[in-house]
């Protein structure tokens, strides 16, 4: 009986993820290329009649669907043709290739598909006269785990010339060149270039660097990683007094209702810690939706001076609610509403459950939320991992009510509850005191403010710490505390472990006698401000290096010193950004190239500066449409998005001396030293080698 339950539930689970895994990828799909490329030519059949032969190129790993597919599956591609004076005659319907008919394992249906390529051909009957005809098709294109939602293009059939048409709007990104959609004289004037396009070399040592840097490339920005954390945030979330004592009586009510067998009792709480991951999962979905409207509203959000102060008030907020000051609750009627619709049988009650779960903990998980919203949403990171940190919330969140149902004399073995929830939560309170400070420096970065530098952010930590030692020893109390009779090992322990970390945020303050700076905190690196933005020692580079800030003034010295150029497309809040500067670039192989070798610009993306008047211009979107270039900030995250297709950071590009040609193949966050070393010395053998051509 309980294999046939867990069954019928396991086939219903299946049927909600993959309806969930569409709708999710339906608005997940956020980067700047697309997968489908559309071109046509016309085939002369007669002298009235012709041939509109529409191609679609398929990125490997996608599929594009047919014409005809069942109901209840996805868009069909659908074609409709016009001209201004309807001079034309459609002969028959559009014609399609044989493609492949295979189980879809999103809708799990049969449907026609087609892979790599696409063919279509119409026939049409012309009068005299006419030269062109204008259709569009409207498509869906979904890969093994997500669906891009229907995106429609216009195609153009020229009659009068047998010339392939290429109907995308958006940039190729190939190995040979990047091209520009932007007009020549906008390019001139903004970055000193009037070509528009920069060519790529052919660098033999490439291909050999290539596959390394990118694996290292994807293991700094592994969703797992940002997953494990939400893990362990959820983890955090478990042992405070709004959840714990939720587990037991939560499970009972499951494992023990009258009229039920314990089958399905075990069925209903697996369903329960399901809902539980997926209500926060949803939580994520709209900042895919302003992901997909514009590539850099993460990074607006995330380097948005107001709104980066209003989470240091808001974190402020949380950290004394955590100290028991004062509860964070959600509007009693959201609860209400949620509690009145656990009524309802079914899956639907059940999933209200796990909502009312959601709503009456805020006051425990908003405030661990919130760090992790805050903590996704930076320049270098975005909706996916956001969605990859609240899934990983979500499942240690659940995932000891399904445990605890299925094996109930687990039960025994945890704690009781008691003073040491409260301890949990007043810990808590003195992280997220430390983390509001993060928040504040991010705003003092970008705006320049100049008031949160390396010292002070370094004494109000050491404080917030040493306040947090003080209460582990006892020396300090809140409001729920319970008296302290004697101190337990663990807070001894933890005591310890805090007074470590108070002494290693003082060693911040001793000075790199190389570079003249404070010496950078490897642990803080993305959290403290740049050792380089100080009182006692400022420099305005990454350890004291020589470097441009402005594309035009830099690229002239490259041509003046007859040096390659490095391109660093960086942000003040970008946390990738400054590990990369304090833990690879400070290494002595590395250190080496970019002191000697190359000229560094460095371009903010999240530099709030106001432009000039004169360059406060609208330009082209790779993704279609116009924006308005308003700060320096934007003006280079559009050079990078227009140049060289992408919009994360931190971004290293290799140029020539007059920055018209890449010298080798850009690389991303590269954590390893040797990988890093090999890109920069196959760039500087390619620029000696073309300056002696």
């Amino acid at each position: 009986m309980l294999i046939i339950t867990l069954l019928n539930y396991s086939i219903i689970m299946k049927k909600i993820i993959s309806l969930f895994l569409f709708l999710m990828g339906s608005v997940l799909y956020s980067q700047i290329f697309e997968p489908i490329k559309w071109s046509t030519s016309v085939k002369k059949i007669s002298d009235n009649q012709y041939e509109l032969i529409s191609k679609a190129t398929i990125s490997p790993g996608w599929h594009l669907y047919s014409q005809q597919v069942p109901k209840g599956g996805p868009f069909p591609t659908t074609f409709s043709y016009s001209s201004l004076d309807e001079k034309f005659k459609l002969l028959d319907k559009t014609i399609e290739e044989k493609g492949y008919k295979i189980d879809d394992p999103i809708f799990e249906m049969a449907i026609k598909f087609f892979d790599n390529t696409a063919t279509f051909k119409q026939k049409v009957k012309i009068e005299e006269g006419l030269s062109v005809i204008k259709g569009s098709v409207e498509f869906m294109v979904c890969n093994e785990v997500r669906c891009i939602p229907p995106k429609e293009v216009e195609l153009i059939f020229n009659l009068t010339s047998s010339k392939t048409n290429n109907n995308n709007q958006n940039l190729e990104n190939n190995s040979a060149k990047v091209l520009i959609v932007d007009n020549s004289q906008v390019n001139s004037m903004l970055y000193g270039f009037s070509k528009k396009e920069i060519v790529k070399s052919n660098n033999s040592c490439d291909n050999n660097i290539l596959n390394t840097v990118s694996n290292s490339t994807k293991k700094g920005k592994s969703l797992w990683r940002i997953f494990s954390l939400g893990f362990f945030g959820g983890l955090l979330a478990l042992l405070t007094p709004c959840v714990f004592p939720m587990i037991p009586l939560t499970v009972s009510f499951f494992t023990k209702k009258s009229g039920q067998s314990k089958a399905s009792g075990v069925s209903k709480a697996l369903l329960y810690g399901f809902f539980i991951f997926m209500v926060y999962v949803l939580l994520s979905i709209p900042f895919h939706l302003l992901d997909s409207v514009n590539p850099d509203i993460l990074n607006e959000i995330s380097t948005n001076v107001w709104l980066n102060v209003i989470f240091f008030v808001i974190f402020l907020f949380f950290a004394f609610s955590f100290f028991g000051y004062y509860e964070l609750t959600l509007p009693s009627s959201w609860t209400n509403k949620t509690t009145q619709e656990e009524s309802v049988r079914g899956l639907i009650g059940i999933f209200f459950m796990a909502l009312t779960l959601a709503i009456v903990s805020f006051s425990c998980t908003g405030p661990i939320l919130g760090s992790l919203l805050a903590g996704s949403l930076t320049a270098d990171g975005g909706a996916w991992q956001l969605t990859a940190g609240m899934g990983g919330f979500g499942v240690s969140l659940g995932l000891p009510f399904a445990l605890f149902a299925m094996f109930p004399n687990m039960m025994n073995a945890l704690p009781k509850s008691g003073g040491w929830l409260n301890t949990t939560k007043v810990i808590l309170g003195f992280l997220e005191l430390a983390l509001a400070f993060k928040f504040l420096s991010n705003a003092d970065l970008v705006q320049h403010w100049g008031i949160l530098k390396i010292e002070p952010f370094l004494v109000i930590w050491i404080l917030v710490f040493g306040g947090l030692t003080l209460y582990l020893f006892g020396k300090i109390k809140f409001p729920h505390d319970s008296s302290i009779k004697k101190i337990s090992f663990s807070r001894i322990v933890g005591g310890i472990l805090v007074t470590t970390f108070v002494i290693y945020l003082a060693s911040g303050f001793r000075v790199n006698k190389d570079t003249n700076t404070f010496t950078p905190l490897m642990l803080l690196s993305g959290l403290a401000p740049p050792v380089g933005y100080s009182f006692l020692y400022a420099n305005d580079c990454p350890n004291n290096l020589e470097c441009f800030k402005d594309l035009k003034t830099g690229v002239a010295y490259a041509k003046k010193v007859n040096k390659p150029i490095m391109l660093d497309f960086t942000g003040y809040a970008c946390v990738n950004c400054r590990k990369m500067e304090e833990h690879v670039w400070s290494q002595k192989a590395i250190d080496k190239y970019l002191r000697n070798d190359y000229v560094l610009i460095s371009l903010y993306v999240d530099d709030k500066k106001e432009l000039p008047k004169d360059q406060q211009v609208l330009v082209n979107r790779v993704n279609g449409g116009t924006r308005k270039l308003t700060n320096y900030g934007h003006k280079w995250a559009n050079f990078q998005t227009q140049y060289f297709h992408t919009n994360s950071q931190p971004y290293y590009v290799l140029l020539n001396s007059d920055g018209t040609q890449i010298l080798n193949q850009p690389v991303g966050y590269t954590p390893d030293e040797d990988e890093y070393a090999k890109f920069l010395e196959c760039g500087l053998e390619e620029f000696k080698k073309i300056s002696n051509e």
